[in-house]
């Protein structure tokens, strides 16, 4: 400091002007009427762009980002106030990877309407997690079928891709007095579910098998840190009424939006492993799916539970209700995990144990994400939440029991499940099946039905919808409790229900899948919603063709007519790597991303 004091005492006694000590960079340049361009403004989002205000207020804002020639998508959609004020710009969302996009801006400035038109160059994509077990750099689309009055259809891809090394972060060991050591911690490498940890592969394709959109995984994943709350499983995915995304990963939650913002919320003390849902209420409050850290269980033993809590958080991420399942459903049943396939029966799926299923009842079996029955083990099995605000209750797909609505005084309402294996109390609680004209099927305790009607098995997303009615995705994993003469028998089906709690009656009103065969089964992962925009149903099957030798996974979107059952949208994902996991399917309106 002394050195600069001097020199520019001895320029001024010279007589010399004094340059600015401000260094003076050209500014990025305007872009006709706004300003500058920014490519990735949060530097999340590659395919996004931001056009700067440069001060100017404007109105009735929309965007078309031009298909490419022969074919290509147009995405358009409206721009509203909110999101130019939150942006200080014009949002430019669905460009393609490593092109000249062209982007029309249509608004009203000083009264005067205006279009002008863009050129925007983007980069190629980068797999982050790439390996000696890729195949291929990013996953490839094979689109396969769209209807007319499709093509506009954008499909996000919620999948994971195992990292190298494997996980190096493992839960605490339990504190037990069953064991030899009366109170000692034992060690438990597979205690809670901190090993079900892999990098997040999330994107958005056309229905001319394009990329439009891609989440870099280093916005919530970290593969080389250890940072807890960097690891994990994206997942959760819904959108909210402002154009954001709810997220849940590990010991985080949070939003993002197809700009690349990310807000960041840690779970509650005292839980850990969220993972698969993250529900708006639309009070501003969120369900997650997590686990409790130190439950004591009925064997006295302090363990870490398994994706068996449901915590309501506010806004700020503080707790605000909790359902326990442990007591809700307890006891609990070993029906259906006696007879799963245990190459599927947790998420962190095995392959050595393909084709083997439980010998008993284990109830001396290891903590941990690992088949079992109690508090502990993967005895429930969480994997979504729906919210039914007529009752202020909430509809649970529990993989390992069944399909469960619990009311806010933690009492259940009714169980869509086979009789098989229940007690008394909530054997009183399960739906009768009946036919169209209402009256009752006939079915055994493992769930065989006469006519059309059958119940769902490791089921996945049983969420409620718009008709009144339940779409459940029925993976069929253990079907009637029991394995198949012959794997390739396996099936999935999307279904629908609709359900009387007066009567206590559930009806099957629709079904899809079962023609489809072998081909078509997903033995995990998945979901499936009533789509009112198109009468049609939107599945997702994400786990085709799993633990097939040197096969990649396929993540395939379909949209079937609800009323024809005609193939409305077919589009197969192929995995990077051999036996990679898709998760869950959302379809993107861009017309809501940032509208207000």
């Amino acid at each position: 400091m002394k050195r600069l004091t001097l020199s520019l005492t001895i320029v001024a006694s010279l007589g010399l002007s004094v340059p600015a000590m401000s260094a003076s960079f050209p500014s990025a340049p305007s872009v006709g009427t706004l300003g500058y361009i920014e490519i990735d403004p949060y530097g999340n989002s590659p395919l996004t762009a931001l056009i700067d205000l440069n001060g100017k207020v404007l109105s009735d804002v929309s965007v078309r980002v031009h298909g490419k020639p022969n074919g290509g998508v147009d995405i358009s959609y409206p721009v509203g106030k909110k999101a130019l004020l939150q942006h200080d710009g014009v949002p430019i969302f669905g460009l393609y990877p490593d092109y000249r996009n062209t982007i029309t801006v249509d608004f009203t400035l000083d009264g005067k309407k205006i279009s002008e038109t863009y050129q925007v160059m983007t980069s190629s994509l980068v797999n982050k997690h790439m390996d000696s077990r890729n195949i291929t750099a990013l996953q490839e689309i094979e689109v396969k079928h769209v209807e007319p009055g499709f093509e506009d259809r954008l499909y996000l891809n919620n999948s994971h891709t195992y990292i190298a090394q494997g996980t190096d972060l493992h839960w605490a060991g339990r504190k037990s007095k069953s064991d030899k050591e009366k109170g000692a911690w034992m060690a438990a490498p597979a205690q809670g579910a901190a090993s079900f940890d892999s990098a997040p592969v999330t994107y958005i394709v056309d229905t001319q098998g394009e990329y439009r959109w891609w989440l870099d995984p280093d916005a919530t994943y970290d593969s080389r840190g250890s940072d807890i709350g960097k690891r994990g499983y994206l997942m959760g995915m819904h959108e909210v009424e402002n154009g954001q995304f709810t997220w849940v990963q590990g010991q985080d939650w949070g939003y993002f939006n197809m700009l690349g913002q990310v807000e960041t919320y840690k779970l509650p003390r005292g839980y850990v492993d969220g993972s698969h849902e993250v529900l708006p209420m639309g009070n501003g409050n969120v369900l997650v799916r997590a686990a409790k850290r130190n439950y004591l269980n009925p064997e006295g033993d302090v363990v870490m539970t398994v994706r068996d809590h449901i915590l309501e958080l506010d806004a700020r991420g503080h707790l605000v209700d909790t359902w326990v399942l442990p007591e809700i459903l307890d006891p609990y049943r070993d029906a259906l995990l006696l007879a799963l396939d245990l190459g599927a029966v947790c998420v962190n799926v095995s392959f050595d144990d393909a084709g083997k299923t439980l010998d008993k009842h284990e109830t001396e079996a290891p903590y941990g994400d690992i088949p079992g029955v109690g508090a502990g083990r993967n005895w429930a099995h969480v994997n979504s939440i729906s919210y039914d605000a007529s009752d202020d209750s909430i509809v649970l797909s529990v993989r390992h029991q069944g399909v469960v609505k619990i009311g806010r005084d933690k009492e259940v309402k009714w169980i869509l499940a086979p009789s098989v294996g229940w007690n008394e109390a909530l054997s009183k609680k399960l739906l009768t099946p009946v036919d169209h004209k209402g009256k009752a099927i006939n079915c055994t305790n493992l769930g065989k039905c006469d006519g059309d009607f059958d119940f769902t098995y490791s089921q996945h997303s049983a969420w409620l919808n718009d008709k009144g009615t339940l779409t459940v995705l029925d993976n069929g994993g253990g079907r009637h409790y029991t394995q198949p003469a012959l794997p390739s028998m396996n099936y999935t089906r999307f279904v629908e229900y609709k359900i009387n709690p007066k009567k206590m009656t559930v009806e099957q009103t629709w079904e899809y899948g079962k023609e489809r065969g072998f081909d078509w089964f997903s033995p995990i992962t998945s979901n499936v919603e009533y789509r009112s925009d198109r009468n049609t149903i939107f599945g997702f099957n994400g786990s085709v063709k799993l633990g097939e030798p040197g096969a990649r996974t396929i993540g395939r979107v379909n949209e079937i007519d609800y009323d024809t059952k005609k193939v409305m949208v077919e589009i197969d994902m192929h995995h990077e790597k051999p036996n990679g996991i898709h998760y869950r399917g959302v379809i993107i309106n861009p017309t809501t991303l940032f509208s207000d």
